[in-house]
């Protein structure tokens, strides 16, 4: 559906995880990937809930918003970042399971703004459920000169 404009897309999109330190520290990691679009995901620990024993509305809007960024960043021109510009995260119902699980998507591609979409599905006992749903709108950054 959509051409990379880099040729090393597949690498630079894998670096939007393995070089976030923050993203590393929650355990967030690439699944799948293709042009415009990623899946993730992040297997809950106790460090994850917040104080009702859900997972906490923040680590999901990371999860969402990174891979929103990942999944444009696979058609980002070669040497510029993927960087939020907004987003807004609607919460589904609570999200309770072992796993979290993302799919991120390109929307519509533009030159330097890129409208991507984001679903989170909690898994528990082998059956996903939505509980949340991220639209966000990205930028491409240009590399810093001098």
């Amino acid at each position: 559906m959509f051409e990379p404009n880099d040729p090393r897309w597949r690498e630079r999109a894998g670096e939007i995880f393995s070089r976030a330190p923050f993203v590393r520290e929650l355990g967030i990691r690439l699944v799948d990937l293709g042009p415009g679009w990623v899946e993730s995901e992040l297997l809950v620990e106790a460090r994850h809930m917040q104080q009702d024993g859900v997972v906490h509305a923040g680590v999901q809007a990371t999860l969402a918003d990174h891979s929103a960024g990942a999944a444009a960043g696979t058609l980002a021109p070669a040497g510029h970042a993927t960087l939020s510009v907004e987003l807004k995260i609607q919460l589904l119902r609570p999200a309770l399971g072992e796993r979290l699980r993302c799919r991120a998507q390109v929307i519509r591609p533009g030159r330097t703004i890129v409208a991507t979409e984001a679903w989170v599905y909690a898994v528990a006992a082998g059956e996903e459920k939505l509980v949340s749903q991220l639209t966000a709108t990205m930028t491409y950054a240009a590399p810093k000169t001098g």
